[in-house]
């Protein structure tokens, strides 16, 4: 049973997936309840999570939001971990991270999802959706994959 009540979580879609933070997160959320998504840049990770199973797996340019935007339909939350707009990944789309950041607001707002948590640095401000940051300051990988956790199963945020 879901937190509060609800009897089972709403799929999630982890973008920065294939990063150090995003594969904690993935690992974390695939013990839930629920459809977990995963939006990855790395076709070797992308492989890896499909074969693993357990895990939807969308793999593309993170700076392409609509891909994103599509990847995420159906999602009540995003977890997006802003490493994967600053790390050596090739971005196509947007080379920025504050550009990158804003192309995944806009897909995510596109795509109706209701929850946004941002990992890191906290990105623009995401209209109709519950929005938090998860700061990754001096956290070891597993705490920051709990906040997540908790975040995506409280009633409100």
């Amino acid at each position: 049973m879901r937190a509060h009540g609800y009897p089972e979580l709403m799929p999630v879609i982890v973008v920065g997936a294939d990063t150090r933070l995003g594969g904690a997160i993935l690992d974390r959320l695939r013990s839930r309840q629920g459809e977990v998504r995963a939006f990855v840049s790395d076709p070797a990770v992308a492989e890896r999570l499909r074969s693993d199973g357990g895990v939807k797996v969308a793999l593309g340019d993170v700076s392409d939001g609509s891909h994103l935007g599509g990847a995420a339909t159906g999602c009540f939350s995003a977890v997006l971990v802003t490493e994967a707009a600053t790390d050596s990944r090739k971005r196509s789309f947007a080379s920025k991270p504050d550009d990158v950041w804003t192309q995944w607001a806009g897909a995510v707002r596109d795509a109706e999802v209701s929850r946004v948590i941002w990992v890191g640095d906290i990105g623009p401000d995401v209209a109709g959706a519950e929005v938090a940051a998860v700061p990754t300051d001096d956290r070891s990988p597993t705490d920051i994959a709990d906040e997540v956790a908790r975040l995506d199963e409280a009633a409100h945020i």
